[in-house]
């Protein structure tokens, strides 16, 4: 067993993934791997603990993927469909792990799951093959614990709704930021491996730009950064990875890194 931290990039695609269906933008045409992104999701793996945080519309494809067989919880970042769709795809997992599964999101996440999935959190007359989470708060960002490893969350923000990031020893994952308070750069301080949403190089309201989260990126100086939630809009995988600077890497679907 290891107890570093392994991350492993589900999918680095945005709200639409890529292909965008029906669309002739020619990296939507790419016959390139790297240029197939399906929406944006990691897992975390130490010892014998898998996490993953979000479980978008392509979570399924993404478990069947990596041969996932446990799953020890999930963490959300927020509400959005893109990173909570797959919420029903947990069944397998409840199935084999005595019918429950963790997950680790703000009390606001849950009442919106708690509309959008009125039936998996039934407490009366549920159907019996509906999957059952349990769920744990993330109260004023308080750190919590799990496998061993000290989980901190961050704040960001998402136009003007909050989300969370969440760092793991070295490890920050932060996505859907378009900014982040001042009170919380504090939490990026040493990190060693930095990954960060950049949706493409046009303005956005709500996503940070190429150049903004490259600007980000100074500010923190982590050993390394990669950047996710990509739009088609970005251009081509290899094109832009060979623009970036030193230690800053496009992440892609399927990416193994290891952080010690």
């Amino acid at each position: 067993m290891k107890s570093s931290l392994s991350v492993t990039f589900l999918g680095t695609g945005t709200s639409q993934g890529i292909p965008v269906i029906g669309s002739e933008h020619p990296v939507c045409l790419s016959d390139n791997p790297k240029d197939k992104r399906l929406r944006v999701s990691v897992l975390l793996q130490w010892e014998d603990f898998n996490y993953v945080i979000d479980c978008g519309p392509d979570f399924r494809t993404q478990m069947l993927r990596e041969n996932i067989k446990h799953l020890n919880g999930v963490l959300l970042t927020h509400d959005h469909s893109d990173h909570t769709a797959g919420l029903d795809d947990i069944r397998p997992f409840c199935f084999r792990q005595n019918g429950v599964v963790n997950f680790y999101a703000e009390p606001n996440v849950y009442d919106a799951l708690h509309k959008r999935f009125e039936y998996i959190f039934k407490t009366q007359n549920k159907y019996p093959g509906a999957p059952t989470i349990q769920e744990n708060e993330i109260i004023n960002l308080t750190t919590f614990e799990l496998g061993g490893k000290t989980i901190v969350p961050i704040r960001a923000l998402h136009n003007k709704l909050p989300v969370i990031g969440f760092r793991v020893a070295g490890f920050t994952y932060l996505t859907d930021v378009k900014t982040i308070p001042v009170s919380e750069m504090e939490k990026l301080q040493g990190t060693a491996v930095l990954v960060l949403n950049a949706l493409r190089e046009e303005p956005h309201e709500s996503h940070l730009t190429l150049a903004e989260a490259l600007a980000l990126i100074e500010m923190v100086k982590p050993k390394t950064a990669y950047l996710t939630h990509i739009s088609h809009l970005l251009g081509f995988h290899d094109e832009v990875e060979a623009s970036l600077p030193d230690g800053v890497h496009l992440a892609y679907d399927g990416l193994k890194i290891e952080v010690n």
